[in-house]
């Protein structure tokens, strides 16, 4: 179940087989017992999600609330996925700290920790990477990444700002013998 077309959690933790519920269930509730205060968890891009709702902070780049930390089963896998780790380097090197004095294998793409159960985690260090980053400080941190605006806009070039050279166009003519060849 790459994504689900589950409107709720508890529907979705239904579609689930019973191994793959289990762990999704654990880390689930981990997740829940750790999150700051103002965050939401509901379903998002067909996962189980946990967001910073709009009537909170809508100055999304695409409308949809600002995702903290989505959970998923997928094909050859379970997947956490934690926003502030792709964005945060000392979040981050805490969390692969963390697996490695718990003595625990982190397969980490760019926020995707990839894991068979919940076993494979350091459930802890799950818990307390969630628990890092209040709704305030991680709406700052968007806004820092996002170029300091609330609508994510780039800053203005400033004269001094070397502006990209364009490329030149090729004629017509060439382009049509180009592809005669």
């Amino acid at each position: 179940m790459v994504s689900s077309a589950a409107t709720t959690v508890a529907n979705y933790l239904a579609q689930l087989p019973a191994d793959r519920r289990a762990s999704i269930e654990r880390v689930r509730a981990v997740v829940n017992a750790h999150l700051p205060p103002g965050y939401e968890e509901g379903m998002q891009y067909g996962m189980i999600g946990w967001y910073v709702p709009l009537a909170r902070y809508a100055s999304t780049y695409n409308g949809q609330p600002l995702c903290l930390a989505s959970l998923a089963s997928q094909k050859q896998h379970l997947s956490l996925y934690l926003m502030t780790v792709y964005g945060g380097k000392e979040i981050e090197r805490f969390l692969r700290a963390g697996f490695q004095a718990a003595g625990k294998k982190l397969d980490l793409g760019k926020s995707c920790v990839r894991f068979k159960t919940a076993d494979a985690l350091a459930l802890d260090v799950i818990g307390a990477t969630i628990a890092k980053l209040s709704v305030e400080q991680y709406i700052a941190a968007y806004e820092n990444i996002r170029g300091g605006t609330r609508t994510g806009a780039k800053p203005k070039r400033t004269a001094t700002a070397a502006k990209p050279k364009a490329k030149a166009a090729k004629p017509k003519a060439k382009i049509k013998a180009a592809r005669r060849r």
